[in-house]
């Protein structure tokens, strides 16, 4: 945990990752993240392994982990009047609400930005959402493989012009890149009211966020959209220099020599093939794109003579930018992750230990460090009593079914 946040106070109300996953990232910056869930559903996240959707690993429930880690867990069943009060008392304690909400159930539950504000009027009011605050399907929601992968472009901009269909989304991609926008979004409103009193409304969409992913895309498809443009395939990429190229194995590297010019002499000498130097049709750049299907092939041709260790090995000398095409399960293991600190150690609190990806924002040099996610409820009665409730107290709204 970093302290850059310390003594900040995010209240959330939310369910899935989209939006839980900010409250993640703000507590490894050091605020305090109380997230609401009802007494006896809890955010549905948590029963995902038991729907099928994901194996479970060991008692690790990973996709709940993920957003959720270094959070303080409070049931409260927000549409009872108990359970409504005692929310806004602790948003009274508060700098930050959170929310995914829908907009009729957040209306109904008391929850939106004039009920909050009328508790705590210098609250930071955050609204995460699939479609925006306004237009049409303001009122509905969605996921990041509808709104974010789907709707956004991002689908039919990643796919290869002759698939026959698009690529599919990786779990929660637009879902774990949102967050973070909504947390940066939180420390900047927070800036400003410390510097003007102000406090923000924020908003941000998964519509919007694939649109931000996929700019250079999307704005050039506006402006060039008279204008046959040229297609390219993998076999007949303008530069043959920067693309993926398959080893003996099976695997793949992929070069991104921008100027190949300046990097092919040296290219050439990592591939042991300086005849290609003397190549008329692989001279110059000019050259290499006139000929580039063929430059293509003889490239495919050399790195298919080694193995994807041996081609790790042999290109460690080489200028220019390359990488090897890992696997989720290689990276654990990649020198550049274990030395930045870009893995969390946590241990669940079934007790098994496991490691997730780091939120990648680093301060002072140093790896952030977070506890787990909360189990079910586990903090109810510690926040309650700070806020001043006894005992007797609690166990009676536990009793009416108020908090968990």
């Amino acid at each position: 945990m970093q302290d850059v946040l310390a003594g900040i106070r995010v209240v959330e109300v939310a369910s899935w990752t989209f939006v839980p996953i900010s409250g993640a990232v703000l507590s490894e910056w050091g605020a305090d993240v109380i997230k609401i869930e009802h007494p006896e559903s809890g955010d549905p996240q948590r029963g995902l392994i038991s729907s099928g959707l994901i194996p479970g690993a060991g008692d690790v429930n990973f996709m709940f982990e993920i957003p959720n880690r270094g959070k303080r867990s409070v049931g409260l069943d927000v549409s009872t009047d108990d359970g409504r009060e005692l929310l806004y008392k602790i948003v009274e304690t508060a700098d930050v609400f959170v929310t995914n909400y829908l907009p009729d159930i957040r209306k109904r539950l008391g929850i939106d930005v004039d009920d909050i504000r009328r508790r705590n009027p210098n609250i930071i009011y955050v609204r995460g959402t699939g479609q925006g605050t306004r237009g049409p399907d303001a009122e509905k929601g969605g996921f990041d493989g509808a709104t974010f992968w789907a709707r956004a472009g991002l689908a039919m901009g990643f796919k290869e012009p002759a698939a026959e269909w698009p690529v599919d989304q990786r779990p929660a991609f637009g879902d774990v890149m949102g967050g973070l926008t909504i947390a940066g979004g939180i420390a900047a409103a927070l800036l400003r009211r410390e510097r003007t009193g102000t406090p923000s409304i924020v908003d941000v969409s998964l519509l919007n966020m694939g649109m931000w992913a996929l700019a250079p895309d999307i704005t050039m498809a506006k402006i060039f959209e008279n204008v046959e443009m040229p297609v390219f395939n993998r076999d007949s990429l303008p530069n043959p220099l920067v693309g993926t190229y398959p080893t003996k194995d099976g695997r793949f590297i992929i070069l991104v020599l921008l100027q190949a010019d300046r990097y092919w002499p040296d290219l050439c000498a990592h591939l042991e093939r300086p005849d290609l130097l003397e190549d008329p049709r692989f001279k110059d750049g000019a050259a290499r794109y006139e000929h580039r299907e063929e430059c293509i092939q003889v490239l495919r041709e050399v790195f298919r003579t080694r193995t994807y260790d041996e081609w790790c090995e042999r290109l460690q000398t080489l200028q220019g930018v390359w990488a090897p095409l890992q696997t989720p399960l290689e990276l654990h293991n990649d020198p550049q992750a274990i030395a930045n600190g870009y893995f969390e150690p946590i241990t669940a609190a079934s007790g098994t230990d496991f490691t997730l990806p780091a939120n990648p924002v680093q301060f002072d040099e140093t790896p952030v460090a977070v506890r787990h996610a909360p189990d079910h409820g586990e903090h109810t009665d510690e926040v309650l009593l700070e806020l001043g409730l006894t005992y007797d107290e609690i166990i009676e709204h536990k009793v009416t079914g108020a908090v968990l």
